[in-house]
């Protein structure tokens, strides 16, 4: 059943955004408390990190925003083109003139990344419409910009600079 009262739907969007931030938020705890040398607290903000998915997945789905794949292939084409055509070059160029580095250089990353996240995404549905699956099954991201490429990376990440190395391989 997806929620039809508007107040309620608005308090369920929210919670969605909550969990989905606390979600993220453990997980760039965990690895700090890893490096740290706390393993068991690292492994409560794993544990924890993943209970929330579960929450942020059940009021997903209470809005009637778990579709078929093409569906939630065309809403990840949507966010993506939103980011690069409107967010982050409104974001970087704030963070260029508040003469923010650290942000200009975060917001450029993520921009040149979501650009081939778009990409992607629209091939994938094209297929998806055809009922084919892709072909790719391996694909590398930097996990300094986020740069993603299908199987291999190239020597030099071409966001920022980062070799091959330090990808990271999905297969």
């Amino acid at each position: 059943m997806v929620i039809k009262r508007e107040m309620t739907k608005k308090f369920i969007e929210e919670a969605f955004g909550g969990e989905s931030m606390a979600h993220m938020r453990y997980i760039l705890f965990e690895a700090v408390a890893e490096k740290e040398g706390f393993p068991n607290i690292a492994n409560m903000f794993r544990a924890i990190a993943f209970a929330e998915i579960v929450h942020a997945r059940n009021h997903y789905r209470s809005l009637g925003e778990i579709k078929g794949t093409t569906d939630n292939l065309q809403i990840c084409i949507d966010g993506e083109h939103y980011e690069v055509n409107e967010m982050y070059p409104a974001f970087n160029d704030v963070a260029k003139i508040q003469d923010e580095k650290e942000a200009e250089r975060d917001t450029y990353y993520a921009l040149e990344a979501e650009k081939t996240h778009e990409i992607l995404y629209k091939k994938a549905k094209e297929l998806a419409e055809q009922k084919k699956d892709i072909d790719e099954k391996s694909f590398s991201i930097c996990p300094i910009c986020g740069h993603t490429v299908v199987r291999e990376p190239p020597e030099r990440c071409p966001i920022c600079g980062a070799s091959n190395d330090k990808f990271l391989i999905f297969e």
